[in-house]
């Protein structure tokens, strides 16, 4: 018989405790190891009862969910899904709590009748999170260093890349805040960034990268050029596509011709990566870091058949290792590289 997965719950109201607890009960592969009413109560529980995955509410009294996290991440680490109020500042929030090192997060529904398909969301995220490598906090990002001797050469100048498309997933925001910040603000290319991420958060995570980096960070409208020194966060719920626009390109914002399919976002990584392609040619970069699923193995593929470059994170640092995986296998990753040199690569490419 396959092994259960332990959950902690941990919420300072009993109703949403009790509805966690019925929802996983439920489930024959789940098992509540335990309750906690607040951020003090969950560390000590987390070191007695060894869950293999924490739901974390954020607003708790005592200590709340975010400082629990973070020390959690130091002292015990181990995979949390945060709950989020679908609110802006619950959106700045969850940003810095995915930047600690949470593995997901689910939005609380602002109405009773949406309770049953949140929960079916959070059974579904914690499935994942229970399978997913989380590591102790990292240390201060470390700036590239320029090429030594023996390095891999630096493309010619007509081989530059002029577009940087980074796609993420499960993970993603924390994979994020350690990469952008360690690109300069001078970078000789322009960033996309493709995170799937629910409609109404694509725009704090720009604030939050954008406070937290040397490169301009922006969530992305339409009509936008893509300019160098600058990253531009597909907005959540639109398809991106590029335009030629002089010697360059803007972004396009589309609503998107049919409703998504469960376990699917708007924009794709693929739909992004293609239309770079189509506009840029040889001229752009795919870079893919951790994910469930397979969204971009068919992006990066297509970048490499009109002679672009690919980077795929390596497993060793992702979360989750499916969508680089899926590039990989399909062998449309160029170079697979660790998180903390994917920065400098990037800049040996632009």
């Amino acid at each position: 018989m396959q092994r259960q997965i332990k959950v902690l719950i941990v919420d300072d109201s009993v109703l949403i405790r009790r509805l966690i607890a019925r929802a996983l009960e439920a489930e024959k592969d789940f098992k509540v190891a335990g309750n906690a009413a607040n951020g003090q109560e969950a560390l000590s529980l987390v070191r007695s009862l060894r869950p293999d995955v924490v739901t974390m509410d954020v607003e708790m009294p005592v200590m709340d969910g975010l400082e629990a996290l973070r020390r959690l991440m130091r002292e015990s680490p181990v995979p949390v899904v945060m709950l989020s109020a679908h609110t802006t500042e619950g959106a700045r929030v969850t940003m810095e709590a995915l930047s600690a090192g949470a593995v997901d997060f689910v939005a609380k529904p602002s109405r009773s009748a949406e309770t049953g398909v949140m929960m079916a969301e959070l059974v579904s995220k914690l499935r994942v999170a229970a399978r997913a490598s989380v590591t102790r906090l990292p240390g201060p990002v470390l700036r590239p260093r320029p090429p030594q001797t023996g390095a891999a050469p630096v493309p010619a100048a007509g081989q530059r890349a002029d577009l940087v498309v980074i796609g993420s997933s499960t993970g993603g925001p924390s994979a994020l805040h350690k990469l952008l910040p360690a690109l300069p603000k001078n970078l000789r290319a322009g960033v996309v960034v493709v995170q799937h991420i629910p409609v109404g958060f694509s725009g704090p995570m720009a604030e939050h990268l954008n406070r937290n980096s040397a490169l301009a960070v922006k969530h992305a409208a339409n009509g936008d050029q893509v300019q160098p020194g600058q990253a531009l966060v597909a907005p959540a719920g639109s398809d991106l596509v590029f335009r030629r626009s002089g010697s360059g390109a803007v972004i396009q914002l589309l609503p998107g011709a049919s409703p998504l399919p469960p376990g699917s976002f708007r924009p794709s990584v693929d739909g992004v990566m293609i239309s770079a392609a189509a506009v840029y040619g040889n001229r752009v970069l795919g870079v893919l870091l951790t994910g469930m699923g397979r969204d971009g193995a068919a992006g990066m593929s297509e970048i490499k058949a009109v002679r672009g470059r690919t980077i795929a994170e390596d497993q060793s640092t992702c979360v989750v290792f499916g969508m680089p995986k899926a590039a990989i296998d399909a062998g449309a990753a160029d170079i697979v590289l660790p998180l903390q040199k994917i920065a400098e690569e990037i800049i040996r490419q632009v």
